[in-house]
């Protein structure tokens, strides 16, 4: 028993020392790059993590960075059958969560359960679903927010200021035209790698 605590705060150490030295080279390496970093003052425990505009597979060099310069640790879901072996650890490793889409009990509610048991707890997804050009946002991740009770975190990708990271965290109020309203102004500005292919920001009816 003691020699499994042991092993387990020695796992635990290491796992640190690594997270630190990642974080460390991301920061040096948007450094280099001439990057800025964006980041609230305050950082809630719980958030459903939104990034936009999404319109360039350079996007996601960028999110990884600023992620791990940040310390965010955010979560992202697939359909369950992709966790099974030989993936299935190395997914999880990555911050996956399998979802059941089998089950009666909706997306919604399963993410919204997933917040419940946990103390910290970021979860990312994609309000345009792709990085094409779409007629708007799904509102998956705004149903999660107000069904968990939690902000959404702002992030962006800006490439005409070189500037990555977290704008704000925003607590909704329930009136989603308000809200996406208060979104697209907070974006307003922000320039993806093709700006052409940014979707606006509004619902899709």
């Amino acid at each position: 028993m003691v020699g499994q605590l042991a092993r387990t705060c020695q796992l635990a150490g290491q796992s640190a020392t690594l997270g630190g030295m990642l974080k460390h080279i991301s920061r040096t390496l948007l450094r280099l790059l001439g990057w800025k970093l964006l980041e609230p003052a305050k950082r809630p425990d719980k958030a459903v993590v939104i990034a936009y505009p999404h319109t360039s597979n350079w996007d996601f060099l960028y999110t990884m960075l600023g992620k791990n310069t940040l310390g965010l640790g955010a979560h992202w879901v697939a359909k369950d059958t992709l966790f099974r072996w030989p993936m299935g650890a190395i997914m999880r490793a990555m911050g996956g969560i399998p979802v059941n889409r089998r089950e009666r009990t909706g997306f919604v509610e399963q993410m919204a359960a997933e917040f419940a048991t946990r103390q910290h707890f970021m979860l990312a997804v994609a309000p345009e679903g792709t990085r094409s050009l779409t007629p708007g946002w799904k509102t998956g991740f705004y149903r999660i927010a107000l069904a968990a009770k939690v902000p959404v975190a702002l992030a962006c990708i800006d490439y005409a200021k070189r500037e990555v990271g977290v704008l704000c965290y925003l607590d909704l109020s329930g009136d989603m035209a308000n809200d996406i309203a208060r979104i697209a102004e907070i974006y307003a500005g922000r320039q993806g790698y093709r700006p052409e292919l940014a979707s606006p920001i509004r619902w899709i009816s």
